[in-house]
Parts: C-alpha cells; structure tokens; sequence
C-alpha cells in the first residue's frame, strides 16, 4: 500500500499541537505559580473543615452563602489571628532572646536533686548529663550551647523576616477557602471527573481516599497541637514562668511541626528548680508530662476517625513529608502513603490467587500424559 499524502502533515500537527498544549501548561503553571502555595493550604483547610460547613448550612436552613461567611470569619478568628499574634510575640521578643543567649556565659547550673536519679529508665542518665553540663561551669556550657543558640538565632531572625509576607498568604488562603466553601460541589465534580478520566474507577477512589486522609491527618494534628499548647501554656501562666506567652508560641510551632514542647517545657521545670520553686516546679512538671504524653492518645484517635489508614503509614508520612516538603509535607505525605498503599493494595488484590496445590496436580498431569 503506497503512504499517504497526508502521514507527513498530520505528523507535524500533531507534534505542534502537542507543543502548543505544553506551552499553554508551563505558562499558565508559571501565571499561577505565586498562589499555588495557598491554593493548596485552602484545599486542605476546606476538605478538613467540609462536614462543619455542611452543619452549618444545615442550621441556617440551607443558606450557603451565610455559612461559608461564618466559616470564613471563624479561620480568620481560629487561624490567622493566633498564627499573627504568634509571629507578633516572636518578633517583639526577639531582643529578650538576644539577651537570653548572650548571658549563657554567666549561666550557672547546680547539681540535679536527689529524686531525678530515682526516676524510672531515664533518671539516671538524665542525672547523669545534668552533673557533666554542672560541673563544667558557665566558660564550658557557653562554649558548648553558645554555637548553636547563635545559629538558631541567626536563621530565627531570617525566618521572620517574611513574616509579612506568611500573613499575606495566610489572607490569601482565607479568600481561596472563601470562594471553594461557595462552589465546593462543583470544584469536586471536576476534580473527581478529572480523576476519573486519567485512570478510571481508581482515579475517582484515589482522589476520595485523598480527601479523606487530608481530613483525618490535619484534625488531628492541628487539634492535638492545640491541646498541648492550651495544657502547657496553662501550666506556664499558673507557675508565673516568665515570657509565658512567647513560649506558648513557640510551643505552637513545635507541635504543629511535629516536635512536641518537650524543648519548651522541660528547660522551664529545670528553671523553676533552679530558682528554688520546689512547688511551682512540680506543678509545671505534671503539666509538662500532660502535655507531652497526650498527643500519643489523642492524634492516633482523632486520625483514625477521619480516615481510616494504618497509623504506621500515617506517621512516616507526616516525619517523612515534613522532612522532604516541610510543613506542607506534613499533609501531603500521608496522602501520598496513602493512595499509593490503596491503589497498590488493590492491584495486589486483582491478581488471580496462586493455587496451593497447583505444583502438584500439574506434575500428576504431566505424569499420566507421560504414561
């Protein structure tokens, strides 16, 4: 069959069509780079809070329009306020951290009390670092903490330098969650759509089994660090540990990055010994120990009631996706643990089930054909 006239033409349209689309992609994927970060902040806080706005809506008889309002008012009361206050606390403070660094050198550490010792498991050793950092005296605690709290300090400081532009995207997330609380239905049409279309059934799981997870990861992680910052910004405000609001910051961060407030909390018991608060310094260690245990029953109780994975591929994608993306990472790591466990899981179980005795019966084949 001699080639047709039109092979080479329609060639070379489909390879400039292709191009063309490729160029459309990059450039609108480079037009809407500066709001990807909150689109996809939005996305989460949408899908996590979806059933409270439905309850609402339900409650206002059906009126989308003032629910997605109150919803809206309520991220800017519950989000972006203790998130600005947070950074505000941090930046009016930052002298007072200089200070507290520069007088490491005249810091003095006395020996631990006698009941440390008797603590189970980890009392020694932990008796043991206090009398090497004590006996060393302030020349060598500076020269050892000095280099790192001087660091620390350092990249702090560059970190709140965007801090005017964390709370500009903050309120551009706010807006985004706006607009997807008042077309959410049609946003997850399209999306499911969308899905289905690149991979079939799988797709429009994938993308279910992805809502969910996203819903069950942020609730608890976000309940869970508010609970610790609320028992262990009580027990600081209650012992009178001065800077008690800076701290309860900071605790905010550490939990939300998955660091709990053991880094807060256990140098400010330290403190109220040191200073002679024998009583104050046992009721912010009952605070302190609250505080640093909850969260091993609370999230994994929380998170399994929003989705319904197993917890160890839960926690190594919130480490993992922290560690790779940051704190972004901490709800898209699971969620990819998640969908590629599923849609693994489930072409595992396509295949046809081996057949325990299949060896045998086709040997017994084999050997009456043979006769």
């Amino acid at each position: 069959m001699p080639p047709s006239p039109y092979s080479s033409r329609d060639l070379t349209r489909a390879t400039l069509s292709v191009g063309a689309i490729g160029l459309l992609v990059c450039s609108s994927a480079y037009v809407v780079r500066p709001f990807v970060s909150a689109f996809v902040w939005a996305t989460m806080i949408v899908l996590s809070t979806w059933p409270l706005l439905l309850n609402l809506q339900g409650r206002f008889r059906g009126k989308r329009g003032l629910a997605a309002c109150v919803m809206t008012l309520a991220l800017l009361l519950v989000l972006i306020v203790p998130l600005a206050f947070a950074v505000g606390a941090l930046v009016g403070n930052i002298d007072r951290i200089g200070t507290w660094v520069s007088s490491l050198d005249k810091l003095t550490i006395p020996p631990p009390p006698e009941w440390l010792a008797g603590v189970p498991m980890v009392g020694e050793k932990v008796a043991a670092g206090w009398r090497n950092l004590a006996s060393q005296g302030p020349e060598g605690l500076s020269a050892q903490v000095l280099p790192y709290a001087n660091g620390f300090i350092r990249w702090f400081v560059g970190q709140l330098g965007g801090a005017g532009s964390m709370i500009l995207q903050f309120l551009l997330t706010v807006v985004i969650c706006a607009i997807l609380y008042m077309n959410g239905e049609p946003a997850g049409r399209g999306v499911r759509k969308f899905a289905t279309r690149l991979a079939g059934a799988n797709g429009d799981r994938a993308v279910l089994l992805a809502g969910s997870a996203i819903r069950g990861v942020a609730t608890g992680i976000v309940v869970t660090a508010i609970v610790q910052v609320l028992i262990a910004g009580a027990g600081l405000v209650i012992t009178s540990v001065p800077g008690a609001l800076l701290l309860s910051a900071i605790i905010l961060f550490l939990c939300l990055a998955q660091l709990g407030p053991t880094l807060v909390v256990v140098p400010a018991v330290v403190w109220q010994f040191y200073a002679g608060n024998k009583i104050s310094g046992f009721v912010l260690l009952a605070f302190a120990l609250v505080s640093m245990t909850i969260d091993n029953v609370l999230r994994p109780i929380l998170i399994r009631r929003g989705a319904d994975l197993p917890l160890v591929l839960i926690f190594t994608g919130v480490i993992g996706g922290m560690i790779s993306m940051g704190i972004m990472g901490i709800f898209l790591g699971p969620v990819i643990l998640a969908v590629t466990f599923d849609l693994l899981k489930e072409w595992i179980e396509m295949g046809d089930e081996p057949d325990g005795e299949a060896p045998y019966g086709v040997a017994g084949k084999a050997t009456t054909a043979a006769g």
